[in-house]
């Protein structure tokens, strides 16, 4: 997890306690600016996808079975914009209906829950 140190909810105990286990943490990813983490990621080979309502292609279009770091943006104003740049792909997660937007934790969940299917296929 790459979380910036400004303009940010920071990561609660609890919050930290279960990402510890759910996900790889990168300590030494430049947290203050979370688009040179992303960069160094790219150099090593993993994918960046990048999720916002305004994306056109949907998130089940994307290949999670290898490397690959996952970008949400804050509720409202979505990935910001040089981070948005630095991913290779953007997607949505399609809603119909009138919900017009989900809670990152919640688009987070949906997104990792399709991520662990395509790995589990594989």
């Amino acid at each position: 997890m790459v979380i910036p140190a400004r303009r940010a909810a920071g990561l609660s105990p609890g919050g930290g306690a279960v990402g510890g286990r759910c996900s790889g943490t990168r300590p030494d990813c430049p947290g203050n600016e979370p688009g040179a983490g992303l960069t160094e990621l790219k150099e090593r080979g993993v994918w960046a996808y990048g999720f916002e309502a305004q994306a056109s292609q949907s998130y089940l279009d994307l290949d999670y079975t290898g490397p690959c770091a996952l970008v949400f943006g804050g509720e409202g104003h979505g990935v910001h914009r040089l981070v948005r740049e630095t991913c290779d792909q953007l997607a949505c997660i399609p809603l119909h209906g009138p919900v017009q937007s989900l809670n990152v934790s919640v688009a987070t969940a949906v997104v990792l829950y399709e991520a662990a299917r395509q790995r589990h296929l594989k």
